[in-house]
């Protein structure tokens, strides 16, 4: 599929659609500003001086109330979206032929710009078509416009009875805002038609791909910003590539197939199933005995609780289908099972849950031509709120109700109560949502109150929306063999304030990011020994914020297999990817599937390099482990692919911070205000070499040197700036605190300040910069760092910038930031580094010494004295060849020798820690 041509299409359409219904909307006199009143005159209506047929009346009032309730600007936007959809639907299904009078209706086969539709129109079949009123249309011959939209409108309707949550009837209000001018040249139709290929249209895929597309602009806008819950769909959305989707579907809902059936030929169709490692007995019973001896095709579910588009379900629809004709099942029977029995979804996003609905209706019709005509009840759902719930109207239902002769179960007031308040923010806080367990034990009395009848408007109208969110507590208190999600990534600085208190109060230490309160509430949707399939960000797996969710997953879950992404390795973001399954409950000892792809740049190479792994393990990035393993080394991290041997030196080594201070420091708040670069300020303001706080504070300097981090560097080196911190930092300490603001600037660990250290560089892509740092300096959280005693200066330098203490660094944190817990953690064989300390120190302070004079020898450096083409030593009177020459030789020497010492710095520590 051409993507790239969907990438340019689909965020356009967004704006021609959202310009088309707003002009619509204002044709019948609504606008965000005004809404203008409707005159009756016998059977017309007029609108702002236009007659209008006073039967739109009716929908032009439910659409102002509409509009009243969410604001025109989001009403247009989704009523946009709405129709996208169903002219996407119907592409697909004209395409596919599945639409039951055999013509096109967007376009025609023939190449011709009249739809096909339009030029059969007295051949076509509808129900609710007025074949009198096409005829008379037709033969008119100056009305197709009037003509095409009739034809529009009526197949919505036919579709209405077997997709209604896209087709929605006719006299519904987005029929009002059916964008006009349909066969214009330019229209939305024909650029559907002309910039979306057709070859594109064969994979249901599409729809995920211009679900993204379409909504990519919104999120550009939304993004990096504080998320409004009408905006979390399109700041959340990332489609899940199809590889993906298959390794997750196949390595929990397969593997559990698989584990029943061992022998099963279904393992052949799974090309991105990963054989589980060979275990020990021990393993090997303890699996056996939470592995069930039959499984029942009709009873198996499987979950998507952020459904999105319906890529997930659509792969577990094929994957379902493949067990069912497995069990001998007819192929035209299997579709409306998988539909009815094994798949179910959730979602926030409404016009999202349409594709979703429609995707697997197409796969269904696909296996099934009578589909459409069987009917049956599709498990996907877009959550609603509960603020159109009247509970109080059914109180005359529940007085008289007699369902329930156990008092226990018989539903009262409160219980309705409870269910309006449980639902109040269902559109922003989705499947987090978790029923209560009293509630969900009346769900059978909810459901039989949900059933009743009733002639009083307000009462039905609250059955209507009771019955919505009784299907919400069903399927929601439901549990799941197989639970699947790419769940929503959104950061707790980007949380509103109802969701920063909702994560608070339900998924206390899981509240740093949604998608981590997705992995614990997703747990609980899945039974005892369920599958789950994940992707998310990988950073649950290594940084100190995500410890409690990591830990969980480690001592209290099974880790089956994981796949970690590339940086790059996700097409359309640069974003820390991995993609893993679970087992539900801790089996000790179990040794898990990893597959690390951080050597493979770009998206193209991911799902191959997967598949290559897989089906050869001695390849290099495929490992084995048991996550058992990970709690030798502090923190925890997911670090699978570490040797047995540095697991050792993590276990036998102590804490580098239990040997000295390692800190963050300054926070200032604002570095434009607080920060300068050295050539900046003045010399007689500016205070270096200080050696304590009480000396620079009674010193009367202004700005001292602020250890930053800066770019990768390495024993000595990026002092650049200053930070004023005149009177022990008196206007930073204010900063913040003035006018009631709520403080922005920290001063941490301040009785480090001025004193000698080693310092790094908090983020590097690359390698660990770490740079001995003279006294003198502050330094703030991009510039970390550790303040051992004097005689430990060097060796500890020395330590920080070998390959040893790199690869400790990627095994606790492998991304780019590289915090002071790890630091802190970093494995310590004291008594060997001692052994060697003599030889380590002089290495070390010959590098440090060499830094120094690299960097003082530029202007960059407040000790740099002269051009070093004026320093350089030669026998005569120098000319500016000859020093020239002779400065490269000395630079050349310069590298070759330092790169020489470290050489020999490594091997002094890998002799230190015994490691090959």
């Amino acid at each position: 599929m051409n993507t790239s041509k969907l990438k340019s299409y689909a965020p356009a359409a967004r704006r021609d659609f959202i310009k088309a219904v707003t002009e619509r909307a204002h044709y019948f006199g609504i606008d965000a500003d005004k809404i203008e009143a409707a005159d009756v005159q016998g059977d017309v209506a007029i609108i702002a001086g236009r007659p209008f047929p006073i039967k739109i009346l009716g929908q032009r009032d439910r659409l102002i109330e509409r509009v009243q309730r969410e604001g025109f600007e989001l009403t247009m936007r989704k009523v946009a979206y709405t129709w996208f959809n169903r002219f996407m639907a119907l592409r697909y299904m004209e395409l596919h032929n599945y639409l039951d009078h055999g013509f096109r209706v967007l376009s025609n086969p023939s190449g011709s710009a009249t739809p096909e539709i339009l030029e059969q129109a007295t051949h076509v079949e509808l129900t609710g078509l007025d074949r009198d009123k096409v005829v008379e249309l037709k033969l008119d011959g100056t009305k197709d416009a009037e003509l095409y939209r009739m034809l529009i409108v009526a197949e919505c309707n036919s579709l209405h009875q077997s997709m209604p949550f896209l087709f929605e009837s006719i006299d519904g209000p987005s029929e009002l805002l059916l964008p006009d001018n349909l066969l214009h040249s330019d229209s939305l139709i024909r650029k559907l038609v002309c910039e979306v290929d057709e070859e594109s249209w064969v994979q249901i895929e599409i729809v995920g791909w211009l679900y993204q597309f379409y909504v990519s602009e919104k999120k550009d806008e939304v993004i990096g910003k504080v998320v409004k819950s009408e905006d979390i769909p399109a700041a959340t959305q990332l489609f899940t590539p199809n590889w993906i989707v298959r390794y997750m579907v196949q390595n929990s809902l397969g593997a559990q197939w698989l584990a029943t059936y061992p022998e099963s030929p279904l393992k052949t169709q799974m090309d991105y199933y990963i054989e589980p490692a060979k275990q020990t007995d021990e393993v090997t019973e303890q699996l056996a005995a939470i592995t069930p001896i039959t499984l029942d095709p009709e009873e198996l579910t499987l979950i998507d609780p952020a459904c999105g588009s319906g890529h997930i379900l659509v792969e577990a629809y094929d994957l379902f289908k493949a067990i069912y004709l497995e069990r001998g099942y007819r192929q035209r029977d299997v579709a409306k099972l998988i539909l009815e029995k094994n798949l179910f979804g959730l979602d926030i996003d409404a016009r999202a849950v349409q594709m979703t609905g429609f995707a697997l209706m197409m796969k269904g019709r696909a296996d099934d031509r009578r589909l459409f005509e069987r009917g049956g009840k599709l498990n996907v759902m877009a959550l609603v709120d509960s603020a159109g719930f009247d509970a109080e109207a059914l109180a005359p239902l529940l007085r008289h109700s007699r369902e329930n002769r156990n008092s226990d179960y018989e539903l009262k007031m409160g219980d309705l109560t409870e269910l309006k308040q449980l639902f109040e923010h269902a559109m922003t806080f989705g499947s987090l949502i978790q029923v209560p367990e009293g509630l969900a034990k009346k769900l059978l009395a909810l459901k039989q109150l949900s059933e009743a009848t009733s002639q009083d408007l307000f009462v039905s109208e609250a059955l209507k929306r009771l019955g919505l969110l009784v299907q919400q507590v069903e399927l929601l208190a439901a549990q799941y063999d197989a639970v699947v999600a790419n769940p929503p990534y959104i950061g707790s600085k980007f949380h509103i304030p109802v969701l920063k208190q909702f994560l608070k109060d339900n998924y206390n230490g899981y509240e740093k990011d949604v998608f981590s309160a997705f992995i614990d509430r997703d747990l609980a949707f899945s039974k005892p020994h369920g599958h789950l399939g994940f992707m998310s960000p990988f950073v649950w797996m290594f940084i100190s914020s995500h410890e409690h969710l990591r830990t969980r997953l480690i001592e209290k879950e099974t880790i089956a297999s994981l796949v970690q992404l590339e940086y790059s390795g996700f097409e359309g973001a640069t974003v820390p990817i991995c993609t893993f399954t679970l087992q539900k409950g801790y089996v000790s000892r179990q040794k898990g599937c990893y597959v690390q792809l951080s050597a493979f740049r770009g998206s193209e190479n991911q799902g191959p390099k997967t598949m290559e792994a897989i089906k050869n393990r001695d390849c290099g990035w495929f490992f084995e482990s048991s996550q058992d393993e990970f709690k030798k080394i502090p923190g925890s991290p997911v670090a699978y692919w570490v040797s047995e041997a540095t697991r050792g030196v993590f276990a036998v080594g102590t804490p580098l911070g239990s040997h000295m201070g390692v800190a963050v420091g300054l926070q200032t708040g604002d570095n434009d205000q607080f920060m300068r670069a050295w050539p900046e300020v003045s010399l007689d303001k500016s205070g270096y070499g200080f050696k304590s706080r009480d000396d620079a504070a009674s010193s009367g300097m202004k700005w001292f040197p602020y250890n930053k981090g800066g770019e990768f560097r390495k024993w000595f080196g990026n002092n650049e700036f200053l930070v004023n911190w005149e009177n022990d930092g008196q206007a930073v300490r204010a900063f913040g605190t003035e006018n009631g603001r709520k403080a922005r600037s920290r001063a941490q660990n301040t009785e480090y300040y001025y004193q000698p250290s080693v310092t790094w560089s908090f983020v590097s892509s690359s390698y660990f910069g770490v740079r001995y740092s003279d006294a003198g300096a502050v330094f703030d959280v991009g510039g970390s760092s550790a303040f051992p005693t004097e005689s430990d200066h060097y060796w500890l330098t020395g330590l920080l910038c070998s390959k040893q203490v790199f690869g400790f660094m990627k095994a606790m944190n492998p991304t780019l930031n590289f915090q002071v817990g790890n630091v802190a953690g970093l494995p310590v064989l004291h008594q060997e580094v001692l052994g060697q300390k003599t030889e380590i120190d002089g290495v070390v302070k010959a590098l440090v010494e060499s830094a120094r004079t690299d960097w003082n020898t530029y202007e960059r450096s407040w000790d740099f004295q002269a051009p070093p083409l004026l320093r350089t030593p030669t026998e005569h009177l120098p000319t500016l060849e000859t020093s020239y020459t002779a400065w490269i030789a000395q630079n050349l020497d310069t590298i070759a020798e330092m790169k020489s010492l470290e050489e020999k710095n490594n091997r002094l520590f890998i002799d230190a820690y015994g490691l090959a």
